[in-house]
């Protein structure tokens, strides 16, 4: 049987910080894995001064320039099919709720369901995954292009099973398991005590997990996948990311204190589907109990 993987991101560099450990994991083991980022990130912010006029609000090339940075990225992580939804620029970044490119009617989050979760159907019937990833109903922290890709990934993986649903997108196809990202709180909890022994008293060193909308109760996690031999091509995969990422503060300072346990290790929770074997309670591999 050949693992065939989905993921579905909002932005580039969402996959790498997410999920750059289990693509490069399942892509080294011979897996196909599928990449779709829903919008080139045209609203992000710019951390390198030398393109700050690629902003939304000046030029507006940041979209065309995350795209290489993606490119990048998926060369770090061994991913060799990787696609926009739609194609490029066909739904644009949304920006946060209350903002003014959330008013755009180009944007995502203003997308018809229907007509985006089409050009999803079209991939899924492609590929034929049997596993899929996206994020939670919260969308990790309430963007409103997480909360997007999240509907239209449950949306299309119903659509692309139905046997009467537009019969020239391909044939029908029933992905067996969809996962939803998670970061654990315990993680995280141990994550900002090695910050604050390490000195550190601002930034990510100050928070409080129980307060970080993206912490996931240990409780709810189902399945983690570890991968510490892939976390040297998720680092640079995040560096590829240069505009929106500075491996060496906030959030990713935790690598310079505890490594491979942060970031070495990702984790999920099953959302459609059945848990397959488990070891101390949680799964260790996404496609344990795929039977086709």
């Amino acid at each position: 049987m050949t693992q065939r993987l989905l993921l579905v991101h909002a932005h580039p560099d969402d996959e790498s910080i997410a999920t750059g450990i289990t693509m490069a994991k399942y892509a080294a083991a011979g897996a196909q894995v599928t990449l779709v980022t829903c919008t080139l990130g045209e609203e992000g912010e710019i951390l390198l001064p030398d393109i700050a006029h690629f902003a939304a609000d000046k030029d507006d090339r940041l979209g065309e320039h995350r795209q290489q940075e993606l490119a990048a990225a998926m060369k770090e992580l061994g991913i060799t099919d990787w696609r926009l939804l739609g194609g490029p620029g066909r739904f644009r970044d949304s920006g946060m709720i209350g903002t003014p490119p959330n008013e755009k009617p180009e944007c995502f989050w203003r997308a018809d369901l229907l007509e985006a979760s089409i050009e999803l159907v079209k991939v899924i019937r492609e590929t034929r995954p049997q596993v899929a990833i996206t994020y939670d109903d919260f969308g990790s922290y309430g963007h409103p292009d997480h909360l997007q890709a999240h509907r239209i990934t449950h949306y299309a993986a119903m659509l692309a099973a139905v046997e009467g649903f537009k019969p020239e997108l391909g044939v029908p196809w029933k992905i067996q398991k969809i996962y939803w990202t998670a970061m654990s709180k315990n993680v995280l909890r141990e994550g900002i005590k090695a910050l604050r022994a390490a000195g550190e008293t601002t930034g990510f060193a100050e928070l409080d997990p129980d307060d970080l909308p993206f912490a996931t109760e240990d409780a709810l996690i189902t399945t983690e996948i570890t991968g510490p031999e892939f976390l040297n091509a998720k680092m640079d995969a995040l560096r590829a990311h240069a505009t929106q990422v500075s491996v060496d503060g906030g959030f990713f300072a935790l690598s310079n204190n505890l490594g491979s346990q942060v970031f070495g290790t990702e984790y999920y929770r099953l959302a459609v589907g059945e848990l397959g074997e488990l070891v101390d309670g949680r799964e260790l591999d996404l496609f344990s109990g795929v039977t086709q």
